[in-house]
């Protein structure tokens, strides 16, 4: 039996980290092509940033919008042949975009998350979706970013929705990785995963649960504290090594069924990733304890449990049963859950999880 588990080259985090960016550039050359959020251009590091680096020669230009192949198509052809590095700085989708292009120029990553909103830092895979915001699919990568550097001063900066996003996100990691533990079933790599993958993902969660809404408070405050020192690292690193070394299954596989409809588009994928974890509770046949200490979880720190949350509420049943088609493709992670299931499965636990979510808020 052969396992595989992967990682990316660097992981640098702490407060201040983006002070030694150009050093981290600079061990791959003199040239780097820097694909960035026009906000955090403008707002967080300053369109000015670049100015003061004496050994690397920048080439910034701003991100679409939109991690499709599109996008990735016109940033490849702003990058000069002399290139070293590709820099992708910004959100999830900026990240992917940056990682998808440096492979298709065969150049070497570094990539610079200025949000804890999602996993995709450290992995080996760029999500792709249409111009229109649905998902489309996973273009699998052949190695890691070379360097994931992680600033927690500007992470604290940033709303906290989108470090709680995060943790939605993050929250699905133990749980898929642990339907494929007992499947058998392979990780991103297409082999199966390690030990240490598995017991990754348990930290993960253990993390979540025990600093989640301690690290949202220092957000909310801006403060850079051991608690979101924790949470950060959970919701970057931790989830990133457990989902791509211990695999998807479920929640991930609702969460793409989810984007087919587009009242769901303007909420994050962290929060639509919780919604599919809450249904996946249901469709594995989690016990109660369990599916009590997930939803409290997600009530306390702001997660949706509820489909209103984000932005389905009174949705059609017709629309709900395309949610469970588009999540039990073929191709998609569901099927390495332990039991083979279906549709109309999906479509019954998408329905209690609301049900409950609602009754835990005393909506019904």
């Amino acid at each position: 039996m052969i396992t595989t588990t992967i990682f990316p080259g660097r992981y640098v985090q702490g407060a201040g980290a983006i002070d030694i960016l150009e050093e981290e550039l600079s061990r791959f050359g003199g040239r780097a092509f820097v694909v960035i959020d026009d906000f955090v251009d403008k707002n967080v590091l300053g369109e000015n940033f670049f100015s003061s680096f004496i050994n690397v020669r920048v080439n910034k230009q701003i991100f679409g919008g939109e991690c499709s192949d599109e996008e990735i198509e016109r940033l490849s052809g702003l990058v000069e042949e002399e290139t070293d590095v590709v820099v992708g700085i910004g959100g999830g989708k900026t990240l992917d975009t940056a990682k998808a292009v440096a492979y298709k120029l065969k150049k070497p990553v570094v990539i610079v998350p200025t949000i804890a909103s999602t996993d995709a830092p450290c992995s080996a895979l760029s999500v792709i979706y249409t111009p229109n915001g649905e998902f489309k699919r996973y273009l699998f990568l052949p190695k890691n970013p070379d360097v994931v550097l992680v600033d927690t001063e500007i992470v604290a900066k940033a709303p906290a929705r989108f470090l709680v996003a995060g943790m939605g996100d993050a929250l699905a990691t133990w749980f898929e990785a642990e339907s494929c533990k007992q499947k058998y079933a392979p990780n991103m790599t297409g082999r199966l995963g390690s030990m240490t993958a598995y017991a990754l993902a348990r930290l993960c969660y253990e993390t979540l649960l025990e600093y989640g809404v301690l690290a949202k408070r220092s957000v909310e405050e801006k403060s850079v504290t051991p608690a979101l020192e924790k949470i950060v690292e959970a919701n970057t690193l931790l989830s990133g090594l457990g989902f791509e070394s211990g695999g998807l299954a479920a929640a991930h596989a609702i969460h793409n069924g989810l984007t087919v409809l587009e009242n769901t588009h303007k909420y994050l994928h962290g929060e639509k990733v919780a919604i599919g974890v809450l249904a996946s509770l249901f469709l594995t046949d989690k016990p109660r304890k369990m599916i009590e200490e997930v939803y409290s979880f997600c009530e306390e720190v702001g997660l949706p449990t509820t489909l209103a949350e984000i932005g389905l509420d009174g949705v059609s049943d017709e629309d709900l049963m395309k949610v469970a088609e588009k999540a039990c493709d073929k191709n998609e992670t569901i099927h390495n859950e332990p039991q083979p299931l279906t549709s109309k499965d999906v479509f019954f636990a998408l329905k209690a999880a609301d049900r409950y979510g609602r009754m835990r808020k005393n909506l019904t």
